[in-house]
């Protein structure tokens, strides 16, 4: 066994109160590491460390920071196999997909290296004369960073980057079933010269790390990702201080095939976005909205194509979908494919499936003939499980796809571009995919929703630093 795993807090390893086992989902045999789990107190010291060296931090200027930015991203692509291996050990994801995800992270690094650069400002013609207005942004502050288990990667490269490329401190605390690959890139950040203070990792449970952060006087921001219900709780605690926020919160995301689709394409989109990385994407298609032409057709092309897939550990190549994260999150898929029989819907696949060693899986699943009212089209499940509505035509497609407290991602397969267009403009949604999974966007544009997905400001692409910074008008007289 190795050396427990410490937080980073001010430039040093440090041990918190207690350490907690990460264990592979694949298998539960293999203890992955041992993992510190900090106090209250370690984040009340990381926030004032963060405090304290953020005035030196901005002082240092942009392209300090672009420079430190790009050598982080080139650290991860150089470890991006190593990385991989963690990630899929202690979340799930078969190996490809977990390397691609870190590569992922990389360019993100890598993107905002570049934007360090372009802070953007305006000089703005006042109504007086002799008067100028410049408007600027500048840094929020320190930020608290709350990132999910299911892109342990990505995410937190998605929240971090920035938060470094506009000039703010951070403290980030993982989810408390995936600290590996935090740590390993808490310790390429580190390593790559990123001042003491300016990145901390705190790990450890929500109810003690996520709270102390989000009440701590001197977090000015909180960026989170993660459940409804957690995102309102941490919402009530950050209006209290005044904190500025941004909250992912899941979604329960439609996709339309129309009678017009190619079915090649609308069943290649369906199984991605319905069934791979096992299901555990916020942008999964969930709901599954088929004309009636082309219902029969199409259920029966996807069952063949989900039931073909390959379930076995994520480090197995001949794999296709890892486990499920942890026996918790395959409880709960389990009740919700119980609950979809006893709402009437005619379930295919989906029950726990054996495998080779002690590891959560479970076989995909199509809830067929569900309706809008039904828990389990309307509940989020965060597993392999969609299910399926069949409608009569594109206007009720449209008004059941609407038919969500979520606003995430949206999707349709069609040949037709009237229905296209009008998908993209109807549909309610922060995404809109048209003949392409639901899940799998660009790391150099815009992420968010609406509805109950989202709140604040976008995650990724320029938009980014409308969170991550605050505008600054200021006035001048020349005489």
């Amino acid at each position: 066994m190795t050396d427990p795993h410490l937080n980073l807090i001010d430039g040093a390893w440090l041990p918190g109160d207690h350490l907690t086992e990460n264990r592979n989902p694949s298998d539960r045999s293999d203890l992955i590491g041992l993992y510190a789990s900090a106090t209250a107190e370690d984040v009340d010291r990381a926030a004032r460390a963060a405090h304290a060296a953020l005035t030196p931090w901005q002082a240092r200027g942009p392209l300090v920071r672009a420079e430190l930015l790009d050598r982080i991203a080139r650290r991860i692509d150089a470890e991006a196999e190593a990385i991989g291996q963690m990630l899929a050990r202690e979340e799930g994801k078969i190996l490809p997909e977990a390397i691609a995800e870190v590569r992922r992270a990389a360019q993100i690094f890598r993107f905002y290296g570049g934007e360090a650069l372009r802070i953007p400002g305006e000089a703005i013609a006042s109504v007086r004369p002799g008067v100028d207005i410049e408007v600027t942004r500048e840094p929020v502050g320190v930020i608290g960073l709350i990132t999910p288990w299911n892109f342990p990667a990505a995410i937190p490269a998605w929240k971090v980057a920035p938060a470094l490329a506009y000039g703010n401190a951070v403290l980030l605390k993982p989810a408390e079933l995936v600290p590996g690959t935090a740590h390993h890139l808490a310790r390429i950040i580190h390593e790559e010269g990123c001042p003491p203070g300016i990145f901390n990792l705190v790990m450890g449970p929500g109810s003690v790390v996520g709270r102390a952060m989000a009440d701590h006087s001197l977090v000015t921001a909180i960026s989170f990702t993660g459940s409804v219900a957690t995102g309102r709780a941490i919402a009530r605690g950050a209006a209290a201080g005044m904190k500025k926020l941004q909250l992912e919160m899941g979604g329960k995301n439609p996709m339309v095939v129309l009678d017009d689709a190619d079915l090649d394409i609308a069943v290649a989109a369906c199984l991605n976005g319905a069934f791979f990385s096992t299901g555990q994407r916020c942008t999964a298609s969930s709901r599954l909205i088929l004309q009636a032409g082309i219902h029969d057709a199409f259920v029966a092309r996807l069952t063949e194509a989900m039931q073909a897939l390959r379930v076995g550990p994520a480090l197995d190549p001949a794999s296709q979908i890892g486990p499920v994260v942890s026996s918790a999150q395959l409880q709960s898929n389990l009740a919700y494919i119980e609950l979809a029989h006893a709402e009437g819907c005619e379930v295919i696949g989906g029950g726990q499936s054996g495998g080779p060693t002690d590891g959560f899986f479970q076989r995909p699943a199509l809830f067929l003939n569900a309706q809008s009212t039904m828990r389990v089209a309307r509940e989020e499940i965060f597993g392999p499980c969609a299910a399926v509505i069949r409608v009569r035509d594109f206007d009720e497609a449209l008004s059941v796809a609407n038919d969500s407290d979520y606003g995430l991602s949206a999707g349709i397969c069609t040949g037709s571009l009237k229905h296209a267009r009008a998908f993209r403009h109807g549909a309610r949604a922060g995404m809109v995919m048209v003949n392409l999974p639901t899940a799998g966007v660009d790391f150099h544009v815009p992420f968010g929703g609406t509805k109950g997905s989202s709140h604040g400001s976008r995650e990724q692409g320029r938009q980014a630093v409308e969170f991550y910074t605050t505008v600054k008008t200021a006035y001048s007289f020349g005489g």
